[in-house]
């Protein structure tokens, strides 16, 4: 992922293109959206088989010299799909508008189906037919750009999410209910930790809960397809499709059987479930009672009925499913309604009988946006049905609302090292001090290299250069191409208490980058002695703290020196005629301006990694200093029974943990807020944009 700095801007780019099917053809959003992920699929596939192939083929066994073919188990076993030759996206881009571009991807979804039995029937294949040729060439070759053939890493996993998630925010399909925002999924497997046995998504959308699980044991270099055997039920065969997709092109299989959760139990999972994740409807009613009042997976009652026998609220039935599901040592992860965890009445009385079995172990609320499709909080809940004796009447409360990260104005997740903080609370929990130190160590380790990476960075041809002092260079070098036209203006003129400016400024730049260097170098040599423990962490953090505050001191002065360089070159072109002289070399000035804007972003994006892993340090060490599990105001409280009793057996995180105080913030992220702040004018330009559309749409359908 490295390698693609761009990434979000690539993948705009290809949903613009595939989006551009709504116009060149006679389909809706809701239609042409199986044979986009169709193609999409597609070349993911193709990405992890490239991904694989070479290291598959040198593991083969040989004998009498020949090498034996390569068969589908060998795919399947790291974490990939087998692909023939005519399934294999290189060759469907090579077609040309002479061929039958809709018959040649029909060809190839069946190949596919002929060696993954579970997947018979279930790609696209008719959609295509009614496709213009045209179309359908320029759709593949979008989404084959020479960025993303040579890359590593699951590129086009990220690209599949992205398109699963623009159909959601579409609601193309089923209200975009198929889609479980990555972040929410991947914060419940990593809490799980599914390492073996059952896994049961009873409500399983697309497969993401699967999917991620699957990574959370590829991390660990263990192969999911032997230690995981995947169960679930959806009552929507489009997402059906869209799930034994997805769960194909990552090399896995699962049982997944259409069914409407409430009133069928085609598994038969009750009590035979080593794990149970799962993203289910929110606040559905009008469940028919008399079917289920007997439904042995309600082992607290129905949660409570109107006059037209009908459960008002499913949320409980739902949790009450999980609970059932699991076996002796179980472990449940899902989200759920914010409501639900302080619903009354009947909903109460079983939220009561639950937290009494002593499996309720950890509630973490979320805040809003964090879904696509709806802007509602929710509170992810796990349960544990071997939770250890001294935690059976105990549950861990944090309340993460106060963390996130802004991806668009309506639409926020978790940064991978959020993410992270918030696990490290719940190792705490477990007792897992080692991971919370490694965790701290990780972040240190990170401050410095990154640190280091301003005077070893690698560039785009795995060279490595100073790209500090390259900055520096250019800005002394644009100087010298422009001295000799300032030189011969007048002394009086405008332009020269810049120069002076600029001068004065590169000089601090050159002292404090040189401080830097002498920082890192010392840091360096001796974070190889430091042992890992909670005393030497806490100072280790402590003192990088200079360094930290040096890179956004460093990121100041890089600033000045090219908004200040920026502001010579306009004034001298604009306001002195530049241009018009012949000691001003435009097309030189012009080059190595562009190349000092290229190096100003290096910089200042490598300088700003500094501060951010030290932040997270020291996030981590202020809040846990004893490297130990404590309450924190607006935070963390681990809460006994007796005090959930006397809070009406609410599990709402914010009813404990209570507010942190209120306090100056001498280390106020102002980089943080401008970006937001762009997120937000960039959202808002677009639904103006959006909206003038629409408003000239309806005065031509009107005449005027």
């Amino acid at each position: 992922m490295s390698q693609l700095e761009n990434i979000e801007a690539i993948e705009k780019r290809l949903w613009g293109a595939a989006d551009t099917l709504r116009s060149n053809s006679n389909y809706a959003s809701n239609e042409y959206f199986m044979p986009v992920m169709g193609l999409i699929f597609l070349r993911h596939a193709y990405s992890r088989f490239l991904n694989v192939r070479d290291e598959v083929i040198a593991s083969l066994p040989k004998r009498g010299g020949k090498t034996r073919e390569l068969t589908k188990e060998d795919f399947s076993q790291n974490g990939s799909i087998f692909l023939q030759e005519k399934a294999q996206f290189d060759n469907l881009v090579s077609l040309t508008d002479a061929d039958d571009r809709a018959k040649a991807i029909i060809d190839a979804m069946e190949s596919i189906e002929e060696d993954y039995e579970q997947l018979k029937g279930q790609l696209p294949k008719s959609e295509y037919q009614d496709l213009d040729n045209a179309v359908l060439g320029q759709l593949l070759r979008t989404l084959n750009p020479d960025e993303l053939k040579n890359a590593s890493g699951d590129i086009f996993g990220r690209i599949y999410e992205y398109f699963l998630t623009q159909f959601a925010n579409q609601g193309a399909h089923d209200g975009g209910e198929f889609f479980t925002p990555v972040s929410l999924v991947s914060f419940i497997a990593n809490a799980l930790e599914p390492d073996n046995g059952v896994i049961l998504d009873p409500a399983c959308g697309s497969g993401g809960m699967f999917v991620q699980s699957a990574h959370f044991l590829e991390r660990l270099h263990a192969n999911p397809t032997e230690r995981l055997t995947f169960y679930g039920l959806e009552k929507n065969p489009t997402t059906i499709r869209l799930a034994k997709m997805n769960l194909a092109v990552h090399g896995l299989e699962g049982d997944i059987q259409k069914a409407i959760t409430y009133y069928d139990d085609p598994h038969q999972l009750v009590g035979k479930a080593d794990y149970v994740m799962a993203n289910p409807p929110f606040n559905v009613d009008e469940v028919d009672a008399e079917k289920i009042k007997s439904d042995m997976r309600l082992p607290f009652g129905l949660p409570g009925v109107n006059k037209n026998d009908k459960v008002t609220n499913g949320n409980y039935l739902w949790i009450s499913y999980f609970y059932s599901y699991l076996n002796e040592t179980g472990r449940a992860g899902f989200v759920m309604s914010s409501q639900a965890s302080s619903a009354g009445r009947d909903e109460a009385k079983v939220r009561q009988k639950l937290i009494e079995t002593g499996s309720v172990d950890i509630m973490v609320a979320v805040r809003s946006n964090f879904f696509y499709t709806r802007t509602v909080p929710c509170e992810l809940w796990f349960l544990n049905r071997a939770k250890p004796e001294e935690y059976k009447d105990k549950v861990l409360m944090i309340d993460a609302k106060n963390i996130y990260r802004k991806i668009t104005r309506k639409i926020f997740d978790f940064s991978p090292e959020q993410l992270q903080n918030l696990l490290s609370i719940i190792w705490l929990y477990r007792g897992e001090k080692d991971r919370f130190l490694n965790l701290i160590n990780n972040y240190i380790e990170s401050t410095i290299s990154e640190g280091w990476k301003c005077f070893n960075y690698k560039d785009e041809d795995d060279q490595t250069i100073d790209i500090l002092s390259i900055y520096a260079k250019l800005i002394k070098d644009l100087t010298e191409m422009m001295s000799p036209f300032h030189k011969a203006l007048n002394k009086d003129s405008i332009h020269f208490e810049l120069i002076n400016e600029l001068e004065r400024e590169l000089q601090v730049f050159e002292k404090e980058k040189n401080v830097f260097f002498s920082k890192i170098t010392n840091e360096q040599f001796k974070w190889k002695n430091c042992e890992i423990n909670n005393e030497s962490l806490n100072e280790k953090t402590v003192e990088l703290t200079s360094l930290s505050k040096d890179s956004k001191n460093l990121i100041k002065h890089v600033e000045n020196l090219y908004k200040l360089l920026c502001r010579l070159i306009d004034i001298s072109e604009k306001e002195l005629q530049a241009k018009e002289n012949d000691l001003w070399n435009t097309r030189e000035i012009s080059k190595t301006r562009k190349e000092l804007e290229s190096y100003w972003k290096k910089v200042v994006d490598q300088l700003k990694l500094v501060r951010y892993f030290h932040k997270q340090a020291f996030w981590l060490t202020t809040h846990f200093p004893d490297g130990e599990l404590c309450d924190i105001d607006g935070l963390v409280k681990l809460v006994n029974r007796t005090e959930i009793e006397a809070n009406d057996w609410s599990l709402n995180p914010g009813r404990y943990v209570g507010v942190a105080p209120q306090k100056e913030d001498d280390d106020f992220d102002f980089d943080e807020e401008i970006n937001n702040i762009h997120i937000e004018i960039e959202g808002l330009n677009e639904e103006a944009t959006e909206l003038a559309a629409m408003i000239k749409k309806n005065f031509e359908r009107l005449g005027l």
